[in-house]
Order: structure tokens, then sequence, then C-alpha cells
């Protein structure tokens, strides 16, 4: 397999990449139009820990890490690493010692489409990571592959210099064309949403909030009271058994 190490590429500004930073990724999502998330199967190995960063790419071969110690040095102040290989890996292409690379460079955290291991001291030096699969099997440096260059990650596809948002509930990607446009979308929905609380908290209901009760009337939900709902299933299961009864009944031989 060869490879192409991409210098320079462009980056989403930073200035939008820490507005970003100060939403949740499921906000973003929302915002986005329901898109962009990388999947649940990447999990934080931390707990209440988020962060956002602009995205230095990488392509592995599956049990091979060249191509991140290749990455290391094209990683800088604000970056997130994103690492994904050709096919499904969940060996340890991570650890502590690349995580102590990245810190010593600004990077932000990091981003695996397969396996991680040294979870503890990760979070000990509190270097965030996200991660498919938690595990000690080592790996070779044996392969070509590629950094900065668009990957895939369940469906999703991710550009060098995209922003990368980060937190307990998952990993989400807005395209780097997209920031600003997308803060403002999440500052939008954040208000709404406090507006929304606000009137929860004053005992209001999603039903009402929402118009819900109108979709509830079209799709023929209907409310009974107990005691009418009892009355109603009874005499459904009597008039149940009455038809199998019958059924047996007009079945015997004559």
């Amino acid at each position: 397999m060869s490879g192409v190490i991409v210098t320079g590429p462009p980056k989403a500004e930073l200035k939008d990449v820490d507005a970003l930073a100060g939403f949740g990724v499921a906000t973003v999502s929302e915002a986005m139009g329901r898109t962009g998330l990388l999947g649940p199967g990447i999990r934080p190995v931390q707990q209440g820990v988020r962060v956002a960063g602009t995205a230095v790419t990488v392509l592995s071969r599956p049990g091979d890490n060249l191509m991140i110690h290749a990455a290391v040095e094209q990683c800088g102040e604000g970056d997130i690493l994103v690492v994904t290989t050709t096919s499904p890996c969940t060996d340890g292409l991570f650890g502590e010692l690349f995580a102590t690379a990245l810190k010593q460079r600004g990077v932000r955290g990091v981003v695996m489409n397969t396996g991680i291991r040294d979870t503890q001291e990760l979070r000990d030096m509190g270097f965030p990571a996200w991660s498919r699969a938690v595990s000690a099997q080592g790996t070779v440096k044996a392969t070509g592959g590629s950094v900065n260059v668009p990957v895939a990650i369940d469906g999703q596809v991710v550009g060098p210099g995209d922003v990368i948002l980060a937190d307990d509930d998952g990993v989400v990607v807005v395209p780097r064309g997209r920031a600003r446009e997308t803060v403002e979308k999440a500052e939008a929905r954040e208000a709404k949403e406090a507006a929304t609380r606000a009137a929860f908290l004053d005992g209001r209901l999603g039903l009402d909030r929402y118009g819900l009760r109108e979709t509830l009337v079209r799709l023929g939900v209907v409310y009974k009271p107990y005691d009418e709902y009892v009355h109603d299933e009874r005499r459904r299961d009597g008039n149940a058994r009455d038809d199998r009864g019958s059924a047996r009944r007009d079945g015997e031989p004559s």
C-alpha cells in the first residue's frame, strides 16, 4: 500500500472551533440537520470531557501504526488526531507514548476508529481519547498509508481541517466550510432549548409546547378512563376465547 502525507492543509478558523466547543455533540449534530455523527461505536475512555479541534487524519493498515508516527509531525496547536484503517481493526494502535508526543505539540485529543490502550495513563495525564475498542494488543510499523487525506468513518467523511467535536455522547464532524454556519445554528438551537427548558420548569408539557396533541389525534391515539379500558380489554378477551372455541368446534369431525 503506497500513500501520501499532505502538508499544510487549510483548517477551520480556530475561533469557530472554540465556539463549537461550547456546545454539546447532540446540539451540533441537530444544528446540522441530524448529520455528522461518527456513530455510537466510538466511545470516550474518560467522562466529563468535551473538546473541539481541527482534524489531522490518518489512514493506516490494520495492526500497523506507522502512519500515526508520521502524523505526529503534521500535528499542531488546536488539532485532534483522527485515525482509521483500511479494514476493521480493534488492535491498540495508540497509547500513552503517542499521547505524550501529541500533548507536547498542543493537540487536544484523539479519535480512533480502532483500538486504544494505556487508558488509565491517558486519563491520568488528561489527554482526551475516543475509540471503537480498548485493547492491549500491540502493533507493527511496516506498511505505508496516508496522512491528511479524506477518510470515512461510519459513513461520515472527515477531511483534514474539518472540526471534530467530542464529548460523553460521542463524536461529530463539522465540515470546514460549514463551521461558522454551524456555530450560528447551534446558538439559535441552544436559545430555543433554553426557552423550552424554562417552559418545562414552569410546568408546561411537551405535548402542548410542541403541538403534539394534534399529532396524537391524527395518529388515532385515544384517551380512556381506567375502568373503561379494563372493561374493554375484558370484553375483547372474552370475544377472543369465544372465537377460539367456535373454531375448535367447527374443526371437529362429524
